[in-house]
Order: C-alpha cells, then structure tokens, then sequence
C-alpha cells in the first residue's frame, strides 16, 4: 500500500477520490435504469418476467415467482447444519440490540386541559432487496429483516435474483426463513425495485425499500424514492484505521484487507501518527495478498483506493478520519476510548484491536447497513426507526383554546392567513 504524509493537499484529493466512487457519479446509468421503472410501471409482471430472462436468463412467470413452501424446506435440507446455528445465534443478537431502540407512543397531558403525544406506528409493508448471482449474504438477510420485525412490520416482502434454474440461493431463503420474512420473490434488479415501488399482478406495493444492490438497484432506489420510502444509497464499502504505535501491524492489515476483497471500488485507509506502523502495515498487506483467495480484486482496491497516511498529532488523524466519515471505523490506539470520544462521524465505531470489523458484519448485534461516501457526517445506521412513523398527537379543551385563541389569531393575520385565524376565531364568537 502506498503510504503519504497526511496534509490538507492529500486530504482533499483522498476526498475527491472517494466521491468518485458514489453511485451519484455514474449518470450514464440513469436512463437504462428509468426505462426499466417506466416499462415495469406500464406493464407489469409482463416486464418482470421479461427482464428476468434477458439479465438472469431464468424462465419465471406468475407461477413460479413467489418461493413456495416446499422450496424453502428443500433449501433447509441443503443448508450446513452447523452455518444455521451460526445463523440463529446471530440473530439471537441482531434482535437485542434491534430491541433497545424500540420507541413507543407518548402522551402528556396538562390540568390546563392540553394533551400532546406522539403515535408510534409501523410502516405496514417493506420490500428488502438482496443480491444474487455468485454473491451469497445471508447476513444481509438477517441485518435488513430483524429491525422491521422487532418495529412490527406486518408484512416484509423480499426481492432476490434466481439463478439460471430458476431457483434461489438456499442459504439466503433459510436465513429468510429464519428472520421472519412473509414473502420471497424471484426477481432482482431495476425490475424488482420498480414491481416494489409501483406493484405488479404478484408483487405487492411496499411502503418502504431497504437493501443492498449493484449500481442499478442504487440508482433505481433513488429514482422511485417519494413512491416510496428507501434506506439510503449505498456505495462501496469503506474501512478506516486510526493507530498509533501502539497497534499490531498484522492486525491492522488483515482488517484493512477485510473490506477491500468486497470489490476493487472498496475503500482501506490507515491513518496512523507512526510511520514504523505504516510501513510494517504495507509489508503485511503485501504478505497477505499472495494468501487470500481474492487477492487479485483486494490489489486492485488497493491501488485504486488504499491509502496509508501519516499524520504528525492524533489530533490530526482524528480530524482525518471526521473529514473521511468512513463507513467502518476502527481505533486501535494505547486509549481507544478517550479517541472515540472525538469522533463525530463515522457509520460504526470498532475499539480496541479485538473488535475487528467482521463481529460487526455477522454477530455482535449492531447494523451492518451503515452510511457510505462521507454520508456518516448526516445519515445513521439502519434501525427500527427505519421502519417506524410518527404522528403528532394534539388535544385542547375548550378553555385551554381560550387562554391562547387571541395570540393564535395575531400569528395568522400576522402571516396575512385570515382563513387561519377564523378558524381559531368562530369558536369563541358570541
């Protein structure tokens, strides 16, 4: 990996650098992907079905598009027994974190005669994308599902490419299974978010798309969102270290190297204030790179988009690292805690040098859906708040109202809104 001194010149370029990678930066896209929403809008299934044999080159119609029961039990048969404990006790996990974040309605009422509130509802229907093809994620499953469930969705309605024989992955319909998914359908893509946002003859309307896909689910995403409601637009997946010398060098590369085999538009980025650790980190990444199995796409990350910068304080690494607002963020320093105190943005924040960044992907129970490309400065990880609205709950009595109907009245006519301030005013006419 290559390693810079950390200034304002190599910031700036690493921050353009990143941006490029944002699905925002790829319009060429857009109207491939707008033609497939307007046809799926127009035709339904019709389209469905046709775009799942161009792109997927399966045979689907009405059907075969909904998974069916006896295919799932034939997906738990081929499952490893021992990934499906695994499987269950991930979700044991997801669901009590999931479980604290839980909001509830509240209502405060006043002798005044006042009552405000706020009505906690679930949305009632979601629609969870998850990829397909070669790719397997089971974990994306369970991470997209269990907040809906534990909000109360009543309805979560899932996406899922087939393969060539028409079939899904089984281990992606047994975790399905496992979380509580109502529904699985054959169809991935732009296709599958335009018959979510819009509705089709088999797939239902959602009031909400949640999910992970390639550059056409994220553009197709942001182009129906006001149809409906989305998670975010992810981008590529991102990690950032900030070490001093204090860090084990093996350890940092190997979790640099975690992220960056996602794809050769992966982010890894070492900020450190040792120069002996940067170079020590390089070493390892190299040594580890003739070792993993998808050593070629981390190399092309790497060159791409791995960086190793040296910085003269802490202080400036953190600074770094605020500017960055990495997706993952690890800190591996002689007190973690007390730099974890400074960060104000980032998706996820792993301390200490045993909280490697893959607890957080599979196990340890927080989101792995997190914020990309510097959007860790404004947006949070999925949540139950994802999948909860809130309505405002306000209740006056008559004599409550005339304590204030005159400074009510003043406020409308002031905004020259007459009709406003009638409607306070009829109510206390003689």
């Amino acid at each position: 990996m290559r390693i810079e001194i950390l200034d304002e010149n190599t910031k700036k370029h690493l921050l353009e650098d990143l941006l490029k990678r944002s699905p925002n930066s790829y319009g060429e896209y857009e109207a491939r992907v707008q033609e497939i929403l307007d046809t799926v809008r127009e035709k339904k299934d019709e389209a469905v079905f046709d775009y799942t044999k161009r792109f997927d080159k399966a045979q689907i119609d009405g059907t075969n598009v909904l998974v069916t029961e006896e295919e799932v039990q034939e997906a738990y048969a081929q499952m490893d027994e021992n990934l499906l404990r695994i499987v269950r006790r991930a979700l044991v996990n997801i669901e009590a974190y999931h479980q604290k974040q839980m909001q509830y309605s509240w209502f405060d009422s006043k002798p005044d005669g006042t009552m405000l509130g706020q009505k906690v509802t679930a949305l009632r229907r979601v629609g969870v994308y998850v990829p397909g093809g070669k790719a397997v994620y089971p974990s994306s499953v369970l991470m997209n599902v269990m907040p809906a469930k534990v909000a109360g969705v009543e309805e979560i309605i899932m996406v899922t490419p087939p393969g060539k024989d028409g079939k899904v992955n089984p281990t992606t319909l047994a975790a399905a299974k496992e979380a509580g998914v109502t529904a699985v359908y054959k169809v991935g893509g732009a296709q599958a978010v335009a018959a979510l946002a819009y509705g089709t003859e088999s797939i239902p309307k959602v009031d909400k798309i949640v999910g992970p896909g390639n550059i056409y689910v994220a553009l197709a995403k942001k182009a129906v969102y006001g149809h409906v409601s989305i998670d975010s637009i992810a981008g590529p997946s991102e990690i950032l270290v900030l070490a001093d010398e204090t860090a084990n060098p093996r350890y940092v590369a190997a979790d640099l190297l975690s992220q960056a085999e996602h794809d050769e538009l992966a982010s890894a980025i070492l900020v450190t204030t040792s120069r002996e650790l940067a170079e020590q980190v390089s070493r390892e990444t190299d040594r580890f790179i003739q070792e993993l199995s998808r050593g070629e796409i981390i190399q092309k990350s790497l060159d791409n988009y791995g960086h190793i910068l040296v910085a003269d304080t802490m202080e400036d690494a953190i600074d770094a690292a605020n500017e960055i607002a990495s997706e993952h963020l690890e800190i591996m320093t002689a007190d973690p805690y007390q730099v974890m105190t400074k960060i104000r943005n980032a998706g996820a924040i792993f301390i200490g040098e045993y909280s490697s960044e893959p607890l957080g992907d599979y196990f340890a129970g927080p989101n792995h859906i997190l914020p990309t490309n510097g959007t860790a400065k404004f947006f949070s990880p999925l949540s139950v708040d994802d999948f909860l609205k809130k309505s405002s709950i306000i209740a006056y009595s008559r004599e409550a109202l005339e304590q204030v109907h005159e400074d009510i009245e003043q406020f409308a006519e002031a905004e020259q809104l007459t009709a406003h301030a009638n409607s306070v005013r009829v109510r206390f006419e003689e």
